[in-house]
């Protein structure tokens, strides 16, 4: 099994203040195929975001993450339990879960292990969803900075599994019934130029070249968007992520 890797566990409080928040909509039509509500597992769960969503619709929930510092930043409810675990090898129950969702996260599993885990702990008819989203977009002098950014001064600071983002996906294996979307979904947000700031500095690319740089390349970045008249003062910009999800059933 892969050695595990904990990019995130610095940045937990950042992580919770100004990761993007799934649109209910989205959450909405995967809990349309799941028949029985009575138990959900969020793996790697970060600032437990998809959790407490699904702790209105399920009487319990557990949600795990390697990161102690993320789950001591996640939200609490009656319903929802927080577990210290790696996605690939848990301490659940054989068919324990209705539904099983993953945001964000599944591009840095072991994928056969983890696969495995899913058709041991989901019950049969399970489902489980695979949900990502890739490198917003908003206007066109915000696009051409941000990719610049992004494939110049950061490009070689991301870990290879950010290839599976860029991929949206669609090389993660997914040995499940596939189940398709009605529609294509998307995080759309409208932030100010210290959101956006706030955003880059979760990035695992960003902590790796401060470690190896001793110094942050985020704010002159966002520097050169306001200095460049990209992103002007106050101003709010309309910003979406591309999402991509794979959802399944588990027919046992």
């Amino acid at each position: 099994m892969k050695k595990v890797k904990d990019n995130f566990s610095v940045q937990s409080k950042g992580y919770k203040k100004f990761r993007p928040e799934y649109p209910s909509s989205l959450l909405e039509e995967i809990l349309r195929h799941v028949e029985k509500r009575d138990s959900c597992w969020d793996c790697a769960t970060g600032n437990g975001q998809i959790a407490i969503e699904m702790a209105n619709h399920f009487q319990t929930i557990v949600a795990s993450d390697i990161s102690q510092e993320q789950l001591e930043n996640a939200p609490v409810t009656d319903n929802l339990e927080y577990v210290k675990c790696r996605a690939e090898k848990t301490p659940f129950a054989d068919d324990s879960f209705d539904l099983i969702t993953v945001g964000q996260a599944a591009h840095w599993f072991d994928f056969d292990p983890f696969n495995k885990e899913v058709n041991r702990v989901l019950k049969n008819n399970g489902i489980v969803a695979i949900i990502g989203y890739g490198l917003m977009y908003g206007d066109r002098s915000f696009n051409d900075k941000l990719l610049q950014f992004y494939d110049g001064e950061i490009g070689a600071y991301w870990d290879v599994e950010r290839k599976h983002i860029d991929a949206h996906y669609s090389s993660i294996p997914f040995p499940f019934d596939p189940i398709e979307l009605s529609t294509k979904y998307s995080i759309d947000v409208q932030w100010s130029l210290a959101q956006l700031e706030g955003y880059l500095n979760t990035w695992s690319s960003v902590n790796r070249y401060i470690q190896k740089n001793g110094e942050n390349p985020i704010p002159a970045f966002v520097g050169d968007l306001s200095s460049s008249g990209v992103w002007n003062g106050f101003e709010l910009k309309n910003l979406h992520f591309p999402l991509f999800v794979k959802l399944g059933r588990v027919i046992k």
